[in-house]
C-alpha cells in the first residue's frame, strides 16, 4: 500500500474509498429505516430521514381519534375559509421556520453525465429532476420589497458563473429545530420565490394529512406570502394540503429591519399557539452546517447531496436523543412564565373598566381569526406623524398678509436648516485624523467661510421679520456627546483641534459654533409680551415635522444596522468583506448619531416654544443611546427572557397622555394606552 522509496508507483485509491464512504453511508442509512433486508419496498421521498417526534405527526404520534379531540367550533363570522365549519386546535399545527444560507455553495461539475446518485430525493434535500422541472415552469418573481431593504429580497437575482447552486433553503420545526424531510433546496441565484415555494410546499406536504394550519416563519414573510397561494396554483410543482390555513410571521430579530405596520400583523408575539419561540432557530442550525460545506463545495453533485443528507440526519438524531431533557426544561419554565404574566393581567383586568375589556376581548378574538390590519389594535392607533416638508406647505399657504409677515415660514426652515449645516460640519471636524493634510483643513475653512456668511445673511433678515427689535441671545447647540462617534479609533485618528485648521482665522467665533437666533431662543412668556407669539407657533409646527422626520430615518438605519450585522458581519468569510462590513457599519452608525442629534434639537426647541410636558413625555420622549443597541439582539438572539423584551419608544409608538390634542392620535388617549398595555399582557400570558 506504500513505498517510502517511490511514491508515485502507489496507485491513488482516493477515488475507491470515496466510492466505498458513499455506498457504506446508503447502506447504513437503508439499514436504520428497514429497507436493507427487503427489496420489494423501495424507500420513497424523504424516507431515510429522521424527524421531529414532539410536532403533531398524524399516524405517527397523534391518537387514532385525534381529529374528533382536537376539533373546536369558528363563528360563522371567521374569515379564511373556515366559516362556520369545525377547525383543528392550534395544538396540532404545524410550526415551520423558514430560512436560506449563503455559504453551502456547490461548484458547476465539469463531467455531471458521469455522476450517480444513490439517494436522490429520499433523505432531506428534495429531489432533483422534481425540482429541475419546477424551476423550469415556475415564472421568477421580479418585484422588490415594499417593506425592507433585505438581502433576500432585493438580492434574489445575484448569480455566479462558477457555481452550480448559489447556496441552500431549509425548512425546519420552529420550536425543536429539525429539518423537515424533504424539503431542503439549492439555489441557483439568490433567495427567489420559486426556490423558498417549493421547500415549504414540501414541507407543508410532510406527513401532514388531516391538518389545517400552519404556521411559517420567515425573514421576509410579509412579503413573501402575499402571492404564494397565487404562485402555488399556477404551478404545476407545487401544492398545498386542502383547506390548509397559512399564517406568516417574521422572526424576533428580522422583524427589527421591517417597517412599522408589521410589528404587530408579522409578530410572533400575537399569533395564538405560537408558544415562546424567537423563529431564528435555523441560525444555530446553520453553524455546524458551515462547517461540511466547504468540503462538499467541489464534490459531485450527488455525493453533496448524502453527505449533506447524512449531516441534517446526525442533527436530527441528537435532537431526538435530548428531546426529553428540553420539553422537560421548557415545560418547567413555561409554568414559572404562566404565573409571572398571569398575576400583572389580572391586576391590570381589575383595575379596568369591564365594559372596555368586553369591546377589547371581541377586537382580540377578531384579529386572531381574521389576522391581517385586524391585529393594528395590538399598537397605538394613529396615522403617520406629518413630516416638515408637509407642515411647511400647510404653513405656506396660510400665510396670511394681513396678520403676519410672508417668507416667514421659508425663513425659519432656513434657520433649521443651518443648524443641520452646523451639526455636519462639526461631525467633519471630528472625523479628521490627526495628521490631516493641508488640503482636507482648506476644505473645513471654506466650509466655515460659506457657512459663516449665509448665518449673516440669516440674521439680516431675522431683524426685518422682528421689526428691528432687540433679538436677544442667540441659540447655540452643543452636541451630546453620546452620539458623537468619530469612527477612527482604530485608526490612530483623533479629532483636530480649532488651532490647527484656523491658524490664520482673525473671527473670534467659528462657524459650528456661532449662534443662530430662532424664535424659539426667546423664553416663551416674553415672546408673547413681545408680539413673536406667531413666528413661536410655526416654529413649534416646524420642529414637530423635524421630529418626526428624525425618528423616521431612524428607525430606517437602526433597520439597516441590524441587516449589516446579520447578514454581513456574521458571514463575512475574509478579511477584505469584513473590512468592508465594518466600513459599512461605521457609516450607518454615523447616521444614526446624526439623527439623534438633529432630533434633540427640535426636542429642545419645542421645550423653549413652550410645548406642554405631556406631549413631550409621550410623543416625543428622550432617547437614550441604549435604545438604540442591537449588539444583544445579534450575539444571543436565541437567549432565554426574550418575552421581557421592550422594544424602545420610538419602535412601539407614541404613548400619548392626558391632554394630547395632535390630530394624527385616532383613539383617546387614556384608552389608548390602556388597551394597548392590556392586550399586550394578555397577549404575554396566552404566551
Amino acid at each position: 500500500m506504500t513505498n517510502n522509496c517511490f511514491p508515485d508507483t502507489v496507485p491513488n485509491r482516493y477515488r475507491e474509498l470515496m466510492r466505498v464512504s458513499r455506498l457504506w453511508r446508503d447502506l447504513m442509512s437503508r439499514k436504520w429505516f428497514g429497507f436493507a433486508h427487503n427489496d420489494e419496498q423501495k424507500p420513497d421521498k424523504g424516507d431515510l430521514a429522521w424527524f421531529c417526534p414532539a410536532c403533531p405527526q398524524p399516524g405517527i404520534n397523534l391518537p387514532p381519534d385525534w381529529q374528533a379531540r382536537y376539533e373546536r367550533q369558528l363563528d360563522t363570522d371567521s374569515m379564511h375559509n373556515h366559516a362556520g365549519r369545525l377547525k383543528l386546535s392550534w395544538l396540532v399545527s404545524q410550526r415551520y421556520v423558514v430560512d436560506g444560507n449563503f455559504t453551502a455553495q456547490h461548484m458547476v461539475m465539469r463531467k455531471p453525465q458521469l455522476d450517480i446518485s444513490l439517494s436522490d430525493g429520499l433523505g432531506y434535500m428534495v429531489k432533483d429532476q422534481e425540482y429541475q422541472t419546477h424551476l423550469s415552469s415556475a415564472v421568477e418573481s421580479k418585484e422588490r420589497s415594499s417593506c425592507s431593504n433585505h438581502h433576500a429580497v432585493n438580492a434574489a437575482n445575484i448569480s455566479r458563473s462558477n457555481l452550480r447552486a448559489t447556496g441552500v433553503g431549509a425548512t425546519a420545526c420552529a420550536r425543536h429545530g429539525c429539518f423537515v424531510p424533504h424539503s431542503i433546496v439549492d439555489f441557483q441565484k439568490g433567495e427567489r420565490h420559486m426556490n423558498i415555494d417549493y421547500s415549504i410546499c414540501n414541507a407543508l406536504n410532510y406527513h401532514s394529512a388531516g391538518i389545517d394550519s400552519s404556521l411559517i416563519i420567515y425573514d421576509v414573510g410579509c412579503q413573501w406570502s402575499i402571492n404564494f397561494l397565487q404562485r402555488v396554483a399556477q404551478s404545476k410543482g407545487l401544492s398545498v394540503p386542502e383547506n390548509m390555513h397559512i399564517v406568516p410571521a417574521v422572526g424576533k430579530f428580522h422583524l427589527s429591519a421591517h417597517k412599522l405596520a408589521c410589528f404587530a400583523r408579522y409578530s410572533l408575539n400575537f399569533i395564538q399557539g405560537a408558544g415562546h419561540v424567537d423563529g431564528e432557530i435555523l441560525e444555530t442550525l446553520w453553524a455546524p452546517f458551515n462547517k461540511i460545506s466547504p468540503t462538499a463545495r467541489s464534490m459531485s453533485q450527488a455525493h453533496r447531496q448524502e453527505v449533506l443528507d447524512d449531516h441534517m440526519r446526525d442533527s436530527n438524531w441528537k435532537k431526538i436523543v435530548g428531546i426529553m431533557k428540553t420539553l422537560l426544561k421548557k415545560y418547567k419554565r413555561a409554568l414559572k412564565d404562566v404565573d409571572d404574566t398571569k398575576s400583572p393581567f389580572d391586576e391590570l383586568t381589575l383595575s379596568l373598566d369591564p365594559e372596555k375589556i368586553s369591546i377589547w376581548k371581541i377586537d382580540e378574538k377578531k384579529a386572531m381569526e381574521q389576522r391581517g390590519e385586524y391585529l393594528d389594535i395590538y399598537q397605538l392607533q394613529m396615522n403617520k406623524a406629518p413630516t416638515m416638508a408637509e407642515i411647511r406647505l400647510k404653513l405656506t399657504e396660510s400665510e396670511n398678509t394681513d396678520t403676519s409677515k410672508p417668507g416667514t415660514v421659508s425663513w425659519l426652515i432656513t434657520g433649521i436648516n443651518l443648524e443641520d449645516l452646523q451639526d455636519g460640519l462639526r461631525a467633519d471636524i471630528r472625523q479628521l485624523p490627526t495628521d490631516a493634510t493641508p488640503g482636507q483643513k482648506v476644505s473645513i475653512e471654506e466650509k466655515r467661510q460659506r457657512l459663516t456668511a449665509r448665518i449673516a445673511k440669516f440674521h439680516e433678515t431675522a431683524d426685518a421679520m422682528t421689526a428691528g427689535m432687540d433679538l436677544g441671545t442667540a441659540t447655540v447647540h452643543s452636541d451630546d456627546p453620546r452620539f458623537c462617534y468619530a469612527g477612527h479609533d482604530e485608526n490612530g485618528w483623533g479629532e483636530v483641534s480649532d488651532e490647527e485648521i484656523s491658524e490664520y482665522i482673525d473671527e473670534e467665533i467659528l462657524a459650528e459654533e456661532m449662534g443662530i437666533w430662532m424664535p424659539s431662543s426667546v423664553p416663551y412668556q416674553d415672546a408673547l409680551a413681545l408680539g413673536l407669539g406667531p413666528l413661536q407657533a410655526e416654529e413649534l409646527e416646524l420642529r414637530k415635522g423635524q421630529a418626526n422626520d428624525c425618528l423616521e430615518k431612524l428607525r430606517m438605519a437602526l433597520g439597516h444596522k441590524a441587516i449589516i450585522y446579520r447578514q454581513y458581519f456574521r458571514s463575512a468569510n475574509s478579511t477584505w468583506a469584513g473590512t468592508r462590513s465594518k466600513q459599512e457599519a461605521q457609516r450607518c452608525q454615523l447616521k444614526i448619531d446624526k439623527c439623534v442629534r438633529s432630533y434633540q434639537r427640535a426636542r429642545s426647541a419645542m421645550e423653549g416654544l413652550g410645548m406642554d410636558k405631556a406631549t413631550l413625555g409621550s410623543l416625543y420622549q428622550p432617547i437614550s443611546p441604549t435604545e438604540l443597541s442591537i449588539d444583544k439582539e445579534v450575539t444571543e438572539e436565541n437567549r432565554f427572557g426574550q418575552g421581557s423584551d421592550r422594544l424602545a419608544w420610538f419602535w412601539r409608538g407614541n404613548n400619548a397622555s392626558q391632554g394630547q390634542d395632535d390630530a394624527w392620535i385616532d383613539e383617546s388617549p387614556t384608552d389608548l394606552v390602556y388597551r394597548v398595555n392590556w392586550l399586550k399582557a394578555k397577549a404575554r400570558w396566552n404566551r
